[in-house]
């Protein structure tokens, strides 16, 4: 018997690969993994995390992407810049949170003479901007 999430991934693992027009084997040569393997995840059975790791590469996803399936949420799409720097989505709803904790500790990090309140206020008006952008 397989779990809800097991089986959702495997729709979703299917549905990825016939997008980008894969065989199994294929994609399993892709991934790193062996079609057999490929073959448990798509039939909805648990496999060790490291072919998960594996099957993210072959979909083209974000590291991490099964387990993310696995625990309810939507895989992530990743993208390759040719300087082999990978850039990985952020959900929207995500996002605000990050960027304050990034100005936030890019400001501290300056060891200038920004006091708590100025850090806070540096903080908003990045966000703001970002707001008024239609990135946030």
């Amino acid at each position: 018997m397989t779990s809800p999430d097991l089986e959702r991934l495997a729709t979703l693992v299917q549905q990825r690969r016939t997008e980008l027009r894969l065989g199994v084997e294929p994609a399993a040569k892709l991934g790193g993994i062996s079609k057999d393997t490929w073959k448990r995840v798509e039939a909805g059975q648990k496999v060790w995390d490291r072919s998960y790791a594996g099957i993210d590469k072959a979909l083209q996803w974000a590291a991490g992407s099964c387990l993310r399936v696995l625990d309810g949420k939507d895989p992530l799409p990743s993208g390759h810049i040719d300087t082999g720097v990978q850039v990985t989505e952020v959900p929207k709803a995500e996002l605000e949170k990050v960027v304050g904790a990034a100005v936030q500790r890019a400001a501290i990090a300056t060891k200038g003479s920004l006091t708590g309140d100025e850090i806070l206020d540096l903080n908003r008006r990045v966000l703001d901007e970002l707001r008024k952008q239609g990135i946030i």
